[in-house]
Protein backbone atom coordinates (compact mmCIF):
# COMPACT_ATOMS: atom_id res chain seq x y z
CA UNK A 1 0.00 0.00 0.00
CA UNK A 2 1.43 3.64 -0.68
CA UNK A 3 2.14 5.45 2.33
CA UNK A 4 -0.72 7.31 4.14
CA UNK A 5 -3.23 4.72 2.51
CA UNK A 6 -4.95 3.05 5.75
CA UNK A 7 -7.37 -0.47 4.93
CA UNK A 8 -9.29 0.70 8.12
CA UNK A 9 -13.07 0.59 6.86
CA UNK A 10 -12.08 -0.25 3.41
CA UNK A 11 -13.59 -2.61 1.16
CA UNK A 12 -10.87 -3.85 -1.75
CA UNK A 13 -12.21 -5.89 -4.44
CA UNK A 14 -9.25 -6.86 -7.06
CA UNK A 15 -9.76 -7.66 -10.25
CA UNK A 16 -7.01 -10.10 -11.41
CA UNK A 17 -6.94 -11.67 -15.30
CA UNK A 18 -5.57 -14.92 -15.67
CA UNK A 19 -1.94 -15.60 -16.74
CA UNK A 20 -0.54 -17.00 -19.89
CA UNK A 21 -2.69 -20.21 -21.87
CA UNK A 22 -2.14 -22.69 -24.42
CA UNK A 23 -3.57 -21.84 -27.71
CA UNK A 24 -5.86 -24.60 -29.14
CA UNK A 25 -7.71 -23.26 -32.39
CA UNK A 26 -9.45 -26.51 -32.29
CA UNK A 27 -11.11 -26.09 -28.78
CA UNK A 28 -13.60 -22.81 -28.23
CA UNK A 29 -11.57 -20.20 -26.81
CA UNK A 30 -12.86 -20.15 -23.09
CA UNK A 31 -11.74 -24.01 -22.89
CA UNK A 32 -8.53 -23.13 -23.03
CA UNK A 33 -6.06 -24.07 -20.20
CA UNK A 34 -2.77 -21.89 -18.88
CA UNK A 35 -0.05 -22.65 -19.98
CA UNK A 36 3.27 -24.42 -17.91
CA UNK A 37 4.39 -20.61 -17.73
CA UNK A 38 0.55 -19.76 -16.63
CA UNK A 39 0.81 -22.47 -13.62
CA UNK A 40 3.72 -21.57 -12.48
CA UNK A 41 2.86 -17.62 -11.93
CA UNK A 42 0.15 -18.85 -10.56
CA UNK A 43 1.99 -20.80 -7.89
CA UNK A 44 4.59 -18.28 -7.84
CA UNK A 45 1.76 -15.36 -6.66
CA UNK A 46 1.01 -17.56 -3.62
CA UNK A 47 3.60 -16.29 -1.44
CA UNK A 48 2.83 -12.43 -3.24
CA UNK A 49 2.30 -10.40 -0.23
CA UNK A 50 -1.30 -9.16 -1.52
CA UNK A 51 -2.71 -11.96 -2.20
CA UNK A 52 -2.94 -12.96 1.62
CA UNK A 53 -4.98 -10.27 2.81
CA UNK A 54 -7.77 -12.31 0.47
CA UNK A 55 -10.59 -13.55 2.21
CA UNK A 56 -13.19 -14.37 -0.36
CA UNK A 57 -12.95 -15.82 -4.41
CA UNK A 58 -15.01 -15.56 -6.96
CA UNK A 59 -13.95 -16.18 -10.65
CA UNK A 60 -15.29 -16.98 -14.65
CA UNK A 61 -16.34 -19.99 -15.21
CA UNK A 62 -13.63 -20.20 -18.15
CA UNK A 63 -11.18 -22.73 -17.89
CA UNK A 64 -8.12 -20.91 -17.74
CA UNK A 65 -9.77 -18.71 -15.07
CA UNK A 66 -10.71 -21.47 -12.70
CA UNK A 67 -7.22 -22.70 -12.89
CA UNK A 68 -6.13 -19.63 -11.46
CA UNK A 69 -8.63 -19.41 -9.14
CA UNK A 70 -8.51 -22.79 -7.84
CA UNK A 71 -5.00 -22.83 -5.91
CA UNK A 72 -5.55 -19.89 -4.52
CA UNK A 73 -8.80 -20.68 -2.60
CA UNK A 74 -7.23 -23.85 -1.39
CA UNK A 75 -4.43 -22.20 -0.73
CA UNK A 76 -6.14 -20.27 1.88
CA UNK A 77 -8.87 -22.68 2.57
CA UNK A 78 -11.78 -20.87 0.87
CA UNK A 79 -14.65 -21.68 -1.17
CA UNK A 80 -14.22 -20.89 -4.87
CA UNK A 81 -17.59 -19.76 -5.76
CA UNK A 82 -18.58 -19.37 -9.58
CA UNK A 83 -20.28 -17.01 -11.46
CA UNK A 84 -21.45 -17.90 -14.81
CA UNK A 85 -21.70 -14.40 -16.29
CA UNK A 86 -17.95 -13.42 -15.39
CA UNK A 87 -16.77 -14.71 -18.64
CA UNK A 88 -15.06 -12.78 -21.23
CA UNK A 89 -16.85 -10.77 -23.69
CA UNK A 90 -18.28 -12.75 -26.02
CA UNK A 91 -16.62 -13.58 -29.18
CA UNK A 92 -18.30 -17.20 -30.05
CA UNK A 93 -19.42 -15.42 -33.67
CA UNK A 94 -16.11 -15.35 -34.29
CA UNK A 95 -13.90 -18.10 -32.32
CA UNK A 96 -10.39 -18.54 -32.44
CA UNK A 97 -9.06 -15.76 -34.84
CA UNK A 98 -5.41 -15.53 -35.94
CA UNK A 99 -3.15 -13.11 -34.05
CA UNK A 100 -3.36 -10.38 -36.70
CA UNK A 101 -6.75 -10.84 -37.27
CA UNK A 102 -7.86 -11.39 -32.94
CA UNK A 103 -5.90 -7.59 -32.48
CA UNK A 104 -7.64 -5.76 -35.16
CA UNK A 105 -10.65 -6.90 -34.07
CA UNK A 106 -9.93 -6.42 -30.70
CA UNK A 107 -8.76 -2.29 -31.32
CA UNK A 108 -12.29 -2.34 -33.45
CA UNK A 109 -14.12 -3.74 -30.42
CA UNK A 110 -12.88 -0.55 -27.71
CA UNK A 111 -12.89 1.95 -30.21
CA UNK A 112 -16.97 1.68 -31.51
CA UNK A 113 -17.50 0.46 -27.48
CA UNK A 114 -21.61 0.39 -28.79
CA UNK A 115 -21.15 -1.66 -31.74
CA UNK A 116 -21.08 -5.27 -31.97
CA UNK A 117 -17.98 -6.11 -34.24
CA UNK A 118 -18.22 -9.03 -35.83
CA UNK A 119 -20.65 -10.33 -33.87
CA UNK A 120 -19.42 -9.91 -30.79
CA UNK A 121 -20.91 -9.05 -27.93
CA UNK A 122 -20.34 -5.03 -27.52
CA UNK A 123 -18.15 -3.11 -25.49
CA UNK A 124 -20.40 -1.38 -23.64
CA UNK A 125 -23.00 -4.27 -23.08
CA UNK A 126 -19.35 -6.29 -21.86
CA UNK A 127 -18.83 -3.76 -19.54
CA UNK A 128 -22.19 -3.45 -17.95
CA UNK A 129 -22.29 -7.04 -17.26
CA UNK A 130 -18.95 -7.29 -15.59
CA UNK A 131 -20.24 -4.25 -13.11
CA UNK A 132 -23.00 -6.13 -12.36
CA UNK A 133 -20.96 -8.94 -11.42
CA UNK A 134 -19.02 -7.29 -9.36
CA UNK A 135 -21.59 -5.61 -7.32
CA UNK A 136 -23.03 -9.41 -6.92
CA UNK A 137 -20.09 -10.49 -5.45
CA UNK A 138 -19.56 -7.91 -3.16
CA UNK A 139 -23.16 -8.04 -2.16
CA UNK A 140 -22.82 -11.93 -1.81
CA UNK A 141 -19.56 -11.41 0.50
CA UNK A 142 -21.44 -8.80 2.60
CA UNK A 143 -23.76 -11.42 3.29
CA UNK A 144 -21.09 -13.61 5.06
CA UNK A 145 -20.02 -14.19 8.41
CA UNK A 146 -17.48 -13.43 9.96
CA UNK A 147 -15.98 -10.85 6.73
CA UNK A 148 -12.30 -11.43 6.64
CA UNK A 149 -10.04 -10.13 3.76
CA UNK A 150 -10.26 -8.43 0.49
CA UNK A 151 -12.31 -9.77 -2.89
CA UNK A 152 -10.46 -11.34 -5.37
CA UNK A 153 -12.29 -11.75 -8.77
CA UNK A 154 -10.61 -13.77 -10.90
CA UNK A 155 -11.04 -13.27 -14.77
CA UNK A 156 -9.78 -12.21 -18.72
CA UNK A 157 -8.62 -8.79 -19.80
CA UNK A 158 -10.67 -7.55 -21.97
CA UNK A 159 -13.55 -7.18 -19.16
CA UNK A 160 -10.87 -6.35 -16.76
CA UNK A 161 -9.92 -3.22 -19.15
CA UNK A 162 -14.18 -2.34 -18.57
CA UNK A 163 -14.40 -2.86 -15.57
CA UNK A 164 -11.08 -0.23 -14.66
CA UNK A 165 -12.20 2.36 -17.01
CA UNK A 166 -15.84 2.47 -15.41
CA UNK A 167 -14.53 2.53 -11.95
CA UNK A 168 -11.99 5.02 -13.21
CA UNK A 169 -14.55 7.19 -14.91
CA UNK A 170 -12.64 7.13 -18.34
CA UNK A 171 -13.95 6.59 -21.90
CA UNK A 172 -13.79 3.07 -23.22
CA UNK A 173 -10.28 2.78 -24.99
CA UNK A 174 -7.88 0.15 -26.07
CA UNK A 175 -4.84 2.47 -24.50
CA UNK A 176 -6.16 1.25 -21.17
CA UNK A 177 -5.58 -2.47 -21.83
CA UNK A 178 -3.67 -5.16 -19.87
CA UNK A 179 -0.01 -5.64 -20.59
CA UNK A 180 0.68 -8.93 -23.00
CA UNK A 181 0.78 -12.27 -21.88
CA UNK A 182 -2.14 -11.41 -18.93
CA UNK A 183 -1.65 -11.82 -15.08
CA UNK A 184 -2.12 -8.93 -14.07
CA UNK A 185 -4.73 -7.11 -11.70
CA UNK A 186 -6.09 -3.55 -10.87
CA UNK A 187 -7.57 -2.52 -7.50
CA UNK A 188 -10.92 -0.95 -6.32
CA UNK A 189 -11.80 0.85 -3.11
CA UNK A 190 -15.59 -0.23 -3.23
CA UNK A 191 -16.08 2.38 0.00
CA UNK A 192 -15.10 5.29 -2.55
CA UNK A 193 -15.88 3.87 -5.84
CA UNK A 194 -12.71 4.60 -6.96
CA UNK A 195 -9.74 2.24 -8.86
CA UNK A 196 -6.51 2.77 -6.78
CA UNK A 197 -3.99 1.56 -10.29
CA UNK A 198 -3.70 0.24 -12.96
CA UNK A 199 -2.74 -2.70 -14.09
CA UNK A 200 0.25 -4.36 -12.48
CA UNK A 201 1.79 -7.60 -13.06
CA UNK A 202 0.36 -10.35 -10.64
CA UNK A 203 3.85 -10.74 -8.70
CA UNK A 204 3.41 -7.24 -7.91
CA UNK A 205 2.18 -5.90 -4.58
CA UNK A 206 0.13 -2.93 -4.13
Amino acid sequence: MPDGYHRVDVMLVRYLSHPQVFIEPQFPVPDWSLSALGIQRVYNLLNTQWIRDVGYVMSSPERKAMETAQPIAKQFGLDLRINAKMHENDRSSTGYLPPLAFERTVTEFMKHPNRSIRGWESAVHAQARIVEQVEVAVKHYRRLAPLRGDILLVGHGGVGTLLYCHFAGLDIDRKFDQPPGGGNYITIDWTDQRVLHGWLPMEESF
